[in-house]
């Protein structure tokens, strides 16, 4: 790649990072270093308030680029124009609300705001304020312009602000800023706002089901793809439940979250919440089976509680109890239900054929099929499979990672619910009473 002036000595994607000055800037620092990890070129253009949170030289170093924040810095370079106009992504994290007016209102009076004018690639504002700023009405307009402007806002996480204060506001961790930076960076048009009015309810992790006070049955399960689900969903506007079980990820911003442990817990989470939904994505793996008894204590070798065998039953089926629930008018019949197979394929047959005789047997509107083992999509970042239709029609997604392929998935989403004519109303709650078909197959993501 031949360097542009301004992008010296890059290799790789180039990629800016702008920085408003509040107390989260550092952790920004973290977010330089995410994407120089990847072996992009990182620019960083701080605002000069932020240098007052953190000095030119961290930035200088993490990014092994020299800093600078007015447009005068290197003038035969003409920064302020190239910076942007050669990016292949922007973010700007935080994105204060003194920031953010400047950009909706079209500024240009520092190196920053420059070179967001400029800038013809994806730009990613990660806003960092505290609550009652980001919900007064000036901000809600500009998030609103900017977003009309086709730049990505994302939601703030809530949690610990400044002082004793807690709310929504806070920066999202550099994780979640960078992994959807990464699927603007492999498509552009991946986050558009074409889930706002919707409510999205995602399950995720793996299911636990308890032997003793100590041990349980589980699986392999991480969460990611779930989690990967509740992220993009809210980036592209839908208000998210995230239902989570066994995971050590971090939440994700703007999600609210609900912890269980076991497949009859998360099925009495559906009952509950699935009828004031427009979209259910059942990603979790589900246990199949649980143990009949659990014991009250520990059990042990050499003793009276040491079993003989361990007698297993079958869980509650949650995909085709929401169907049910669907068709009894439990939940309204305008909900988009989408599942999971998780499959490894066997002597009858491979593991699409396994995913479509269950789209038959469930009835759910899409079926997200996927091949699985010790080493493939479970723990990993990344996952591929299918994506079936109940009415005909199947969608191969490639090797991709865990963000890309919930972006194809809501994708799928999006163009079902346009064809069916379901619009963009949010659901109203209703009373589903729904019991759970006791059969269950093996379903859920990595």
């Amino acid at each position: 790649m031949v360097a542009q002036p301004g992008w010296e000595g890059g290799t790789t994607r180039r990629i800016v990072i702008g920085v408003g000055g509040g107390i989260a800037a550092y952790k920004s620092c973290q977010l330089v270093r995410y994407f120089r990890e990847l072996g992009h070129h990182v620019v960083v253009i701080p605002t000069e308030s932020a240098l007052n949170f953190v000095g030119k030289a961290t930035f200088e170093a993490l990014s092994g680029n020299p800093v600078a924040t007015d447009v005068f810095s290197d003038v035969p370079s003409v920064r302020h124009v190239n910076l942007g106009k050669n990016a292949d992504l922007v973010v700007v994290a935080p994105a204060t609300a003194d920031l953010l007016a400047r950009m909706a209102q079209g500024r240009a009076d520092d190196l920053l705001t420059t070179t967001l004018l400029t800038a013809r690639c994806p730009v990613l504002l990660a806003p960092a304020m505290h609550t009652e700023m980001w919900q007064h009405p000036a901000t809600v307009r500009n998030v609103t312009t900017l977003r009309g402007d086709g730049l990505v806002v994302m939601p703030p996480a809530e949690g610990r602000l400044t002082g004793s204060d807690s709310g929504a506001g806070r920066l999202p961790e550099a994780d979640e800023i960078g992994r959807l930076g990464e699927l603007l960076l492999a498509d552009p048009d991946s986050l558009p706002q074409d889930l706002v009015g919707l409510k999205v309810l995602v399950t995720a992790g793996g299911t636990r089901e308890e032997l003793d006070p100590v041990r349980f049955l589980g699986n392999r399960s991480s969460g990611k793809q779930g989690q990967a689900l509740a992220a993009v969903a809210a980036a592209r506007g839908a208000r998210v439940t995230l239902v989570s079980a066994a995971t050590k990820i971090p939440n994700p911003a703007a999600v609210e979250t609900v912890h269980v442990d076991s497949a009859r817990e998360m099925g009495q989470v559906l009952l509950d919440r699935a009828p004031g939904f427009d979209v259910v994505i059942k990603a979790a793996a589900v246990a199949d089976f649980r143990p009949e008894k659990v014991s009250e204590s520990k059990m042990k070798k050499g003793s009276d509680s040491e079993p003989e065998a361990i007698r297993l039953v079958r869980n509650p089926d949650l995909l085709a109890g929401l169907v049910e629930a669907r068709r009894n008018g439990g939940i309204p019949e305008a909900t988009t239900l989408v599942g999971f197979a998780a499959e490894t394929g066997d002597a009858h047959g491979s593991v699409l054929d396994h995913g479509r005789a269950k789209l038959r047997r469930k009835g759910c509107d899409l079926l997200v099929v996927n091949k699985v083992g010790r080493t493939e999509a479970f723990g990993t970042d990344t996952n591929s499979g299918w994506i079936l239709r109940r009415t005909g029609g199947e969608t191969a997604v490639p090797v991709s990672g865990k963000y890309a392929v919930a972006s194809r998935i809501l994708d799928a989403v999006v163009l079902l619910r346009e064809e069916d004519g379901n619009g963009r109303e949010p659901a109203e709650a209703t009373t589903s009473g729904a019991q759970w078909p006791a059969e269950a197959t093996t379903s859920g993501a990595q």
